[in-house]
């Protein structure tokens, strides 16, 4: 659990390195979180329109705003969670606007995401899976 609320501990700090491990222990916290709104506040939905179906899930109610409210929370820190993980890549935080490009962008990001950090210090900092007996003694 400590791994998964780690970022909100963070939270808008956008400097040095995160591992794979903060990042997708962060993503998987959310998701669950977003999950159980939808299953304790969410309601069926089906929608025709022009032919076709659409079936989805959407929060109602007091879920909708406890929802948007968790989604606000976690911005600030799933950003800064990822610029984080980019930087433990020693690659720039800016390369999040990728996913601003749909389908492309997303997928290289989420490549990117799942990618090995350097190993040992980069310009970013520190390596947070193996640091070096000077960073664990200061």
């Amino acid at each position: 659990m400590n791994w998964m609320t780690l970022p909100y501990r963070r939270y808008a700090e956008f400097s040095g390195r995160s591992r794979r491990r903060e990042y997708w222990s962060f993503a998987l916290f959310y998701f669950l979180i977003m999950v159980a709104l939808n299953i304790v506040f969410g309601t069926n939905d089906v929608e025709s329109g022009g032919g076709a179906f659409v079936y989805g899930t959407r929060l109602v109610g007091a879920g909708s705003w406890i929802g948007s409210l968790f989604w606000l929370a976690s911005l600030i820190p799933g950003l800064a969670v990822s610029v984080r993980r980019l930087h433990d890549q020693d690659r720039t935080g800016w390369l999040l606007l990728l996913w601003l490009i749909p389908f492309l962008g997303w997928f290289a990001i989420l490549v990117l995401m799942c990618l090995e950090g350097t190993r040992g210090p980069n310009r970013f900092g520190p390596d947070p899976k193996n640091p070096t007996p000077a960073d664990v003694f200061s």
